[in-house]
């Protein structure tokens, strides 16, 4: 006997993907609301935003009210310090990926080393930048883009310098307990002595690395790739480190200059 197609039942959507679709379209129109900011709209009004995107005057001003207390948008509604804290994020980066390889050349070519700087990402620091040594008949290098290994020195040292500890724990999720806690303790030896060795446990290759500082927060790392002949822990002091270190101190400071 078949079923009459009167009594089959269409399954009800679970409440969690009514409530993430519900997010995530409050999210979009927040976004949406965020972008009538421009050079010529420099503060919104409910009356405003509920023309440009077809929504009622007290929906307008609800999304407003969020945006403001979250801190994207000021009492005026205009742009807000969560704004003004990321733009000023990317004007520093901006200025980095600027300055950075004229700094970079003359460090490859003052220690006949690979110069690489990173951004941190999501699981591991970020190639960004490269500049390779002009002599030399073999050069270790990496490639822009790639996301580097935990033990990693840019990704030490952009991990140890991070004030919000979930990024850690974010990182260092891949590891065994064990590993996280032998990880943290090396992180906090490149907090004391600002700088870290990667510990990738390839024979005959090294590498170096040490922080960015500019506006009291570490916003790259600069790093060295060699071989453990050109690059030793062990060789202190080294004029190659030193040069490394004086290079990442100058880029700083002429950041944090421009953003006296």
């Amino acid at each position: 006997m078949s079923a009459d197609p009167d009594d089959q039942r269409t399954s009800p959507v679970p409440a969690t993907v009514d409530t993430d679709r519900t997010m995530i379209q409050s999210i979009d129109r927040a976004a949406n609301v965020l972008a009538l900011l421009d050079q010529h709209t420099r503060s919104l009004a409910p009356g405003l935003v509920a023309e440009r995107l077809g929504l009622n005057r007290t929906t307008a001003h609800r999304y407003l009210q969020s945006l403001q207390r979250a801190g994207f948008l000021s009492a005026s509604f205009g742009p807000g310090p969560l704004l003004d804290q990321l733009f000023a994020l990317v004007s520093v980066r901006q200025q980095l990926l600027t300055l950075a390889p004229a700094i970079m050349r003359q460090l490859s070519d003052t220690t006949g080393l690979t110069t690489v700087l990173s951004f941190l990402g999501r699981s591991g620091a970020v190639v960004t930048l490269v500049e390779e040594p002009h002599q030399g008949t073999i050069v270790l290098t990496a490639r822009v883009g790639t996301v580097l290994e935990l033990k990693a020195a840019q990704t030490r040292v952009l991990l140890a310098f991070q004030a919000d500890p979930a990024t850690v724990t974010r990182a260092h999720a891949s590891l065994t307990p064990a590993e996280a806690a032998v990880e943290r303790q090396a992180l906090a030896r490149v907090r004391r002595h600002r700088i870290a060795w990667a510990d990738l446990d390839r024979a005959g290759l090294a590498s170096v690395a040490v922080p960015i500082f500019a506006t009291y927060d570490v916003q790259a790392a600069m790093g060295l790739l060699g071989t453990t002949e050109m690059l030793n822990p062990a060789d202190r002091p080294s004029a190659r480190v030193a040069a490394l270190e004086q290079a990442a101190e100058t880029l700083g400071s002429m950041i944090a200059t421009s953003h006296a």
